[in-house]
Parts: structure tokens; sequence; C-alpha cells
């Protein structure tokens, strides 16, 4: 490798650097008001994230993952029920199903897009179908249009996985409001990312909200009054107080992506498969990921020459250990974006600079070979 100095895939310190003074008046302002549990950092970031997303409801809780839990119970789908979702989705989204009472049927996605194909919804439904579960992947909104109106005709009930699609939009619409309820991850890395674990649902019903409010807290919205069986998983008010600071950037830091992505649209070399963008689609780039079919020895000479990069995801759910017997079938569309899926630096914390430095080694990886 040469001298140059190295592009992470994605540095926090730096991500943060812009929002530190004001994160730190937050947390001093948390600090001395002596109130660290559901208190008024709390109700504030949740109205603030409701109107930013033109929902009526948010419901802060402790992590996507129990967001997406808890939007499932909540819908009181009966146990057993099956639930459609992507084959190529993360983890997280099967495990909600899963720990929610349900069974996981996979759907294959579009090639081109790494998200849930609309096309194959109807020959993965069974008697037992109850509800579709769309990952919005690598921050690119999924067919809505076509998944909305395929769920209305079917009577099936419709939650949204946005833990990588904070802002994104079809046809002008946000992601997450679109179906019953819409669940978001503000793990660090999102593009609205906290300093630590924290999650919230939105939502337009009323009924499904006031549950919710319930389910995080024990089942309980009075003192000692439980109504539902709930668990533990409120939003910390330090956290709300960091997402409430970062919320209010989150346009701003949106348009760097989109910015940055247009470099790589343009520059990286025709050989490579870039993500595709539709003129309906407002896409925010969590993640800015190509394929290749050698993809990790482009990984490797990436590395060697100064640029860290990362695989979202290297093995494919029904090929987990705590999958067998769980998810069975064969999924060729979802192995092959798992074998050549490659995601590159594109964060709140790199410049135009930088990737167009990742261009010009790409460049010279095809120039080698």
């Amino acid at each position: 490798m040469n001298n140059m100095q190295m592009i992470e895939y994605e540095s926090l310190v730096l991500s943060n650097a812009a929002f530190m003074e004001d994160m730190e008046a937050a947390a001093t302002r948390v600090i001395q008001s002596g109130w660290y549990i559901m208190g008024k950092e709390v109700g504030s970031f949740e109205a603030e994230f409701a109107e930013f997303n033109g929902a009526k409801h948010c419901i802060g809780v402790a992590n996507g993952l129990d967001a997406l839990i808890l939007s499932i119970e909540a819908l009181d789908l009966p146990k057993g029920s099956d639930i459609l979702v992507a084959s190529n989705t993360y983890i997280a989204t099967i495990l909600a199903i899963l720990r929610a009472g349900h069974q996981p049927v996979l759907v294959e996605p579009e090639l081109t897009t790494f998200n849930m194909d609309p096309a194959l919804l109807s020959g993965a439904m069974t008697s037992k179908t109850r509800a579709i579960c769309v990952t919005h992947l690598f921050g690119k909104i999924c067919r809505m249009d076509a998944i909305t109106a395929f769920a209305n005709e079917h009577d099936l009930k419709l939650i949204e996985d946005c833990a990588q699609s904070h802002g994104a939009k079809l046809q002008g619409k946000m992601s997450g409001t679109f179906g019953n309820a819409g669940c978001f991850s503000f793990y660090p890395t999102k593009n609205l990312g906290a300093l630590g674990d924290a999650g919230a649902i939105i939502t337009d019903d009323d009924e499904l909200a006031d549950k919710l409010r319930h389910l995080r807290n024990y089942g309980s919205k009075q003192k000692y009054v439980n109504r539902y069986v709930g668990i533990n998983s409120r939003l910390d008010e330090l956290q709300a107080a960091f997402l409430r600071v970062k919320l209010k950037h989150l346009d701003a830091m949106t348009e760097h992506k989109r910015m940055l992505a247009t470099i790589y649209d343009e520059q990286l070399p025709a050989w490579v498969k870039k993500p595709l963008r539709r003129d309906d689609e407002f896409d925010v780039f969590h993640i800015y990921g190509i394929r290749h079919p050698s993809r990790d020895s482009l990984r490797q000479y990436l590395l060697d020459n100064g640029v860290k990069t990362e695989v979202h995801y290297p093995i494919p759910p029904h090929h987990q250990d705590a999958m067998k017997g769980i998810l069975t079938g064969v999924y060729p569309i979802a192995e092959e974006q798992h074998a050549t899926e490659l995601s590159l630096p594109i964060s709140n914390g790199h410049t135009a600079d930088d990737i167009r430095r990742v261009c010009d080694v790409i460049s010279d990886f095809e120039n080698i070979k």
C-alpha cells in the first residue's frame, strides 16, 4: 500500500464531529434535569420525528429489533401466521417475526435493487399468510405502490423495516408511512444515528399507537396498572436528546450522501454494477452497494490500496445456523447478491475527494487484471 491515509469505511468520530458541541450541551441538559427515563426529551423527539415523516404518532423504543417485534405483536395476528419477508434482509427482520410467534416466508428481491420483488408476492402466499414485512435496504424504498396494492387486495397487514431508510421516499411519500407501522433503528451508523441503541415506530393508527405505548413499558401507561403483557423497551432520554440534535441536520446529511453517491454513479467504471436509481424514488444511501463477481478480490485490492469496505451481508439468512429447520428452500437471487455485494464508503464524514479516490482505485483494479 502507498503512504496515503486509509479511507475508513466509516468513522463515527468524523461523522459526529460537527454535532459534538450541541450533543454535549444536550447531555448536560439531560443530566441536570434529574429525569432520565420517559421524560421531555423522548416526548419532544417523538413529536419531531413524527412531524419529519408526516406521521401522526411516533413511539420511541430501545432499538430497531424491538420496534419490529412490538409492531408485529401489536397487530394481533393469529399465532403461527406466515409473514412474507425478503430473502436477503438483515437477520433482525426475520428474528422479529419469529420472536412475535410467527413464521417467516422468504420472497426473493429484485436483482437490480436489493429490495423485495413485488411480482413474486403472489407465488409466496399461503393459506396462513397474514402480513408482509418489507425492508427498505441500503436507503432505497421498496416499490410500495405495488406492495401496498397487493396487501390491500389480500387483506394483509403491512410492517415496514425502515432501519436503513430514514427520509427515503417513493413518489414524495416517506418510508414508514405506507403500512400499519414503520420501524426505525437509530444504531450509531444509521443516517440518523444515536450514540448507542435506540429505535422508534411511526403510525397513523391511534389504537395501534396506544397499544405500542403500553407494550414498550411493561404493558402500562399508568403506573402500576398493566393492561397488556409488555416488555421494557423505552427510548433513553440521553439518546433522544442526541437524536433531536442530529434530526435537525438529517436533510443536510442526506444531501451530502446523495452528492457522494452521484460521484460514484458518474466516476465508477462501467463494469461495476451500481445501484439502480429511479426518478420517482428518493434514495438516502445508508449504504452504497455495488456488485462484482470477484467481490472478495476487489475488496482485498481496495484494502491493499487504502480503502476499507464492508459486505452487506456475507451470509444469507437461510444459510445461518440459527435458521436451520426454520427457513427452507433455495433462493438464488439472494445468494448471488450476498456473494457479489460490496459496500463502499459513503458517510457524513467522507469528502468528495475521498470518493473520487475510491473510484480511481476501483478503476485501477480492472486495469491490472
